[in-house]
């Protein structure tokens, strides 16, 4: 099952995507949002209930939100690709590296991705992101994966010099318009093995970042047991799952995204992410 969210004539709606992937079968009648869905544990009934079902539109005719545009956190993971921590000169971590995103910086699929005009240094980072369907705490990594509502695209689009105005990442990872998310939701059940999925970055078509999940320092269970011994994780909660390397800040000489660029996250067997980068 594919799922995503999206305006219709400016009012926010939520549906599935057809099996041919052309088309959206509207689901806000069973359910306000697919968060609301996801609380309610109402996928399946969702699915039960809209199968066989045409599409109510066309996949290209409607203005994609985040996957989940009101989520009550958002956590990204810092330095979780070994490639991606050496190219920084960081020190091996014994713990995942946190930090949090607010819902106003994402972005949904085909949408402007915003360079603040207080900075240049604009870069991209593809990361799996987690989309949580069952509350939890204090999970253990070897039940962490049934509280998983299914997996996504996602552009951690990093302002650097904010970034590093000091160890606090939040700045630079928070500005509106930021954060690519989408363009649908896959659920576990479309991914036949989670660590031999792909994790890709295209800037312009070119290849930029090329990784596997299984490269990941801390892998998926084990970042959701963590995340959830210090907070509550709650359905349409999003882990943003770290980036590999080759970002733009580490390259000779440094590349960075400027208006006029395309930027593509796909994730293998999950879809693929793509938006254009616009001036503030």
């Amino acid at each position: 099952m594919r799922v995503a969210s999206y305006l219709v004539d400016g009012n926010p709606a939520w549906g599935l995507v057809t099996a041919d992937g052309a088309g959206l079968i509207d689901a806000t009648g069973q359910f306000p949002t697919l968060k609301a869905a996801l609380a309610a544990g109402g996928l399946g009934k969702v699915a039960g209930a809209l199968a066989g079902r045409p599409a109510d539109r066309a996949l290209d005719s409607v203005a994609f939100l985040p996957v989940v545009p009101d989520p009550d956190k958002i956590l990204c993971v810092g330095l979780n690709y070994d490639d991606h921590r050496k190219e920084g000169n960081h020190p091996e971590q014994k713990h995942p590296t946190f930090f949090v995103r607010f819902a106003n910086s994402q972005i949904g699929h085909r949408r402007p991705m915003v360079k603040p005009r207080i900075s240049d240094m604009f870069d991209w980072e593809a990361e799996l992101a987690v989309v949580i369907g069952k509350a939890g705490r204090h999970i253990p990594a070897e039940r962490a994966l049934e509280h998983v509502a299914g997996y996504a695209p996602y552009n951690d689009g990093s302002v650097r010099d904010w970034q590093r105005h000091t160890t606090q990442f939040t700045p630079g990872k928070n500005f509106p318009g930021t954060g690519g998310f989408g363009p649908w939701m896959s659920s576990p059940d479309e991914i036949a093995d989670l660590q031999a999925v792909t994790v890709e970055a295209r800037l312009n078509g070119e290849v930029m970042q090329h990784a596997a999940v299984s490269d990941m320092i801390f892998p998926i269970p084990a970042l959701i047991a963590y995340a959830s011994t210090f907070t509550e994780l709650v359905p349409g909660d999003v882990i943003a799952t770290g980036t590999p390397g080759g970002v733009g800040s580490r390259r000779t000489p440094p590349v960075w995204m400027k208006p006029g660029d395309v930027v593509e996250i796909e994730i293998g067997g999950v879809g693929t992410l793509v938006n254009e980068v616009v001036a503030e």
